[in-house]
């Protein structure tokens, strides 16, 4: 007997049998659910649904399993960094794409230019190494920007983030189907369709959660780094032997020089070349997948990255230059499938290396959807973004963040067709932009907090603040014209939508904030109900013996434009529900839900304080497609009235059995 109280003693204290499977109780009035799948409630759609997730997303994970969802830095140097590393695939053919309007004898100047980037980079990365220690819980530019310049620096910084991961996507996935094209010229007119198609299974892959993201997508990566590093050491093997064979270009790309060469070429070079420097930021932004501890491994990763990426971006362009490689113009070849068949011959090696940089350009844009989601689930904790980019799903990925940067890549891809050329002026400008920011962000934090070092730290930002500023005013003036104006459209739009959306939540938060002296407020009980009906019937009895619990006073109301239905109603009513009210309203216009809202407003104008609970009757069928069949107007009146002050919105529904 004394078991059965205390068993009596803990359902009153959660509500639910004590000995149910489905929970486990950790102490009085607190469960926890014990099965990660549970039951799904609903139609054989729905569960077909749920079935379909589960075996392409895979099981759930548990919130305390998400340390172990952690990546090495043997894994996390591809995840993070091979956006980076990517665009030593035609980081060189954008610099030759410029300096060949001068003519050939232009591209001497690739290395030069080239090697400049490498400094550029080497200046960044060092930067950067500062704002990972700065903040190890993520965030880098934004969070340095925000804390350090204020909030509108810190939304420009996180705005031209966003649009940055956005296009990496884009662009490394064109640069991707382009290499594919190089080798397979019949794809090419279904470029898009294959954009998309890559785009989507990025989109499932990251939504498998990081660990298995970095299971799918380190391998590509590793695989691209030996086949260039084969390719160039091929290549230095040759030069060293006098055998590096002379290239002579296609006549269709032998034309007169269009313009001078002058200054500002050589600037709209370096900034087509600034592509290099994209993806140096994604370390930062997520480290928090990388192992502890943080920011030690994050730097290295960003290190090694640095190392990599200069060893094959330098490679590259020495051996361009060295042959005088002219891009192709039609964009079926990459610059890199030519240099290939130029060191190791048109056998088998060149294929390998046209399909690792095919594969390393289609799935680098993986760091952007490690870099966006994270950016986004940063600026949600904020208040600056919705709150549905706080949600993790089924595998601890933030999904509502890889979702939309994989949409809105998509909507790029589609809008420029798939071209690499008319992607790359809106690349790289709104980078340079974060980069600037986040650096004097941290020079005036370690001129504020004076921390052991911080000499040292305040001139490597500085210098990364200077030569950043300067590669992002020269990017602008020269990409401008080419397309980069619709980024600065887009990041004044975008810091506009987060203050609105910072504004929203703040408002919310002081409205249904809680002063110490709030109590539950003390509501009389409803004295009047109004249901709702169409007709009489099951689902109507239902809703009116609810209503009768909720007030003592019940009025029936019906809608029509039909009068002799009205009067059927009446001669039933007197049958069925005698004793309670039924009023019917006559709408000739047919403005239904108009009509009902104007009679609420009636009765509320009686009663100003009186709470008012109106209650819907609806019948839910036993096939999702049934409801196609049925007009749902009990949801159009539910939306129409929730926004109504002191109305109850009441859904009562009645389950069909067959």
């Amino acid at each position: 007997m004394h078991e059965d109280r205390n068993q009596n003693d803990q359902a009153r204290t959660t509500g639910i049998n004590p000995d149910s499977s489905l929970f486990e109780e950790l102490e009085p009035g607190i469960l926890r659910t014990i099965s990660a799948t549970g039951r799904v409630e609903g139609g054989r759609l729905r569960k077909a649904f749920a079935v379909f997730n589960r075996a392409v997303l895979g099981q759930p994970l548990a919130t305390k399993e998400e340390p172990h969802q952690r990546l090495s830095k043997v894994k996390a140097l591809p995840i993070l960094a091979s956006d980076n590393i990517s665009s030593s695939a035609y980081a060189t053919e954008e610099i030759i794409r410029v300096l060949a309007i001068a003519g050939l004898g232009a591209l001497s100047l690739t290395l030069p230019i080239s090697l400049s980037l490498v400094a550029v980079l080497a200046v960044v990365v060092l930067s950067y190494s500062q704002v990972i220690r700065a903040y190890p819980t993520g965030g880098g530019s934004y969070a340095a920007s925000r804390e350090n310049l204020g909030a509108v620096p810190g939304l420009v910084s996180a705005a031209s983030l966003l649009i940055d991961y956005v296009l990496t996507v884009a662009v490394s996935v064109a640069a991707g189907v382009q290499a594919l094209t190089s080798i397979a010229p019949q794809l090419y007119p279904y470029r898009v369709v294959i954009d998309l198609l890559v785009i989507t299974v990025l989109v499932v892959g990251n939504l498998r959660g990081v660990r298995e993201s970095g299971n799918l997508f380190s391998v590509p990566t590793y695989f691209y780094l030996l086949s260039l590093l084969t390719m160039l050491t091929f290549g230095f093997f040759k030069l060293l032997t006098g055998t590096l064979p002379s290239y002579v270009p296609p006549p269709d790309r032998l034309q007169e020089a269009a313009a001078p060469l002058g200054f500002l070429l050589i600037l709209r070079a370096f900034s087509s070349g600034a592509v290099a420097l994209t993806g140096v930021e994604a370390v930062s932004n997520g480290m928090r997948v990388v192992k502890p501890p943080e920011s030690r491994n994050a730097n290295v990763v960003l290190i090694w990255m640095a190392i990599l990426f200069g060893t094959l971006f330098v490679g590259i362009s020495f051996f361009s230059a060295k042959v005088g490689l002219v891009p192709d113009p039609t964009e079926q070849e990459t610059l890199i499938s030519q240099l290939a068949r130029l060191l190791v011959g048109s056998g088998p090696l060149h294929f390998v290396i046209q399909a690792a940089t095919a594969l390393i350009l289609l799935l680098a844009a993986n760091t952007a959807f490690v870099g966006f989601p994270r950016l986004s689930f940063v600026l949600a904790a904020d208040r600056f973004f919705p709150n549905q980019f706080l949600h993790r799903g089924n595998r601890l990925a933030l999904s509502t963040g890889i979702i939309a940067v994989g949409s809105l890549a998509g909507l790029f891809v589609v809008i420029f067709r798939g071209s690499v050329a008319a992607l790359i002026p809106l690349y790289t400008v709104g980078v340079f932009v974060a980069f600037t920011l986040s650096q004097a962000g941290m020079v005036r934090m370690w001129r504020r907090e004076k921390k052991p070092g911080w000499r040292i730290s305040i001139v490597l930002n500085w210098v990364g603040m200077v030569v950043t500023g300067a590669v992002a005013v020269e990017a602008l003036m020269i990409k401008f014209v080419h397309g980069a104006w619709i980024i600065f459209i887009l990041i004044p739009l975008l810091v506009l939508m987060m203050t609105s959306i910072h504004r929203h939540y703040q408002l919310i938060a002081k409205e249904l904030h809680l002063e110490p002296s709030t109590s539950l407020p003390k509501l009389s009980q409803a004295r009047l109900a109004l249901v709702l009906v169409a007709d009489l019937n099951k689902s109507a009895m239902t809703a009116l013996a609810y209503a009768k619990s909720l007030a003592p006073e019940v009025i029936a109301v019906n809608v029509s434009d039909n009068v002799a239905s009205m009067e059927r109603l009446r001669k039933r009513w007197e049958h069925w529900a005698k004793g309670i009210q039924l009023v019917c309203i006559e709408a000739p216009y047919r403005n239904w839900t108009g009509a009902l809202i104007s009679y609420i407003n009636a009765i509320s104008k009686e009663n100003p304080d009186m709470l008012l609970p109106v209650v819907i009757p609806e019948f839910v069928p036993r096939r999702w497609w049934e409801n196609l069949l049925h007009s749902q107007s009990a949801l159009r009146l539910k939306m129409a009235l929730l926004s109504k002050p002191n109305v109850v919105v009441i859904d009562v529904p009645f389950h069909l059995e067959t």
